[in-house]
């Protein structure tokens, strides 16, 4: 078969012959039909993520949509290494194989389910966000963000506020107010707290734009707590550290978490059957690129634009 073949961490995946894969207890094989690229895909591309593992050559991929060998279609993820979904086959755990939407096309289901569901457990399961509480989006401008923003919206959050560095996409977003995260760092500041008080945040930027907005929470004098302010921080676009000053904690009733990794298996299968759901009733959407797999190497290192490329090994046939 032919797939995305990483030789060196830091470099793009080449387009080339790899082994197909076979089968061991508990995984199907996987004729896969489409895969998008993430930037987790990059991250483990790269060595810089927790999760990378040693084994190279390997093919990159994380998820995607494909056939099984009894012809139900799927979305999978947690290929064994060296195998991944960027390429013609691909093995998954069968617990990790879902079953997809006809209403949805492969490109579509393969490029939502990974920052759909992500943005849908971060708001659901982690935040435990309720219908009317304030939530704000740091990176509303992403992919994930802006699928978070909806989501948001889906389940009764209000007021919504969406921060990030794209004007254009910042304008189109359904939120109640906006904010840009390149303004400098003392109007930053005090555009976070011209908003008020934030019940949930969702951050996928961190470094200088979280400091901003921890400086903007923090109290200067003692002042009754009130309800939790809960952050869940996503991801690191901005950078992967902060300064944290004491008195942020000290001074308002504000917790960090992380995602923590993965939901049980019962949580996990619901955020997908809930997104995919509204996906196929309109209320999510994302934009989205078809690449022939063939041209991985090119599209690896491109901007986007704001879609999430889709690789297709079939080509223009998918």
């Amino acid at each position: 078969m032919h797939a995305a073949v990483l030789h060196q961490f830091g470099t793009p995946p080449r387009f080339e012959p790899f082994p197909d894969p076979v089968p061991i207890d508990g995984e199907a094989l996987v004729h896969v039909r489409a895969a998008s690229l993430k930037p987790i895909d990059k991250q483990l591309a790269s060595g810089t993520h927790f999760a990378t593992a040693p084994v190279l050559p390997r093919v990159c991929g994380v998820d995607g949509v494909g056939v099984l060998d009894d012809g139900t279609r799927v979305f999978f993820g947690g290929a064994r290494a060296p195998y991944g979904a960027m390429a013609e086959r691909a093995v998954a755990p069968r617990r990790f194989c879902f079953p997809v939407p006809g209403e949805l096309d492969d490109a579509t289901a393969a490029a939502l389910p990974n920052p759909g569901v992500s943005a849908w457990l971060t708001l659901a399961w982690r935040a435990r966000l309720a219908a009317g509480e304030t939530v704000l989006v740091l990176g509303a401008t992403g992919t994930t963000g802006r699928l978070a923003v909806q989501i948001a919206k889906i389940l009764g959050a209000g007021p919504i506020v969406a921060a990030g560095r794209n004007p254009s996409v910042l304008a189109r977003l359904r939120a109640d107010a906006t904010i840009r995260l390149d303004q400098p760092r003392d109007e930053l500041i005090a555009a976070f707290k011209r908003h008020g008080r934030y019940d949930v945040i969702v951050d996928y930027v961190w470094n200088g734009p979280t400091e901003a907005l921890l400086a903007a929470l923090t109290r200067h004098e003692f002042a009754a707590g009130g309800p939790e302010i809960r952050l869940i921080q996503v991801g690191e676009s901005a950078g992967p550290q902060i300064a944290l000053a004491a008195a942020v904690l000290r001074s308002v009733p504000l917790t960090i978490c992380g995602t923590a990794g993965m939901p049980p298996p019962d949580v996990l299968g619901d955020a997908f059957d809930r997104v995919m759901g509204h996906a196929v009733r309109g209320d999510l959407q994302i934009e989205i690129e078809r690449v022939p797999l063939a041209g991985v190497e090119d599209a690896w290192q491109r901007d986007a634009g704001g879609r999430r490329i889709v690789f297709e090994p079939c080509g223009p046939a998918c």
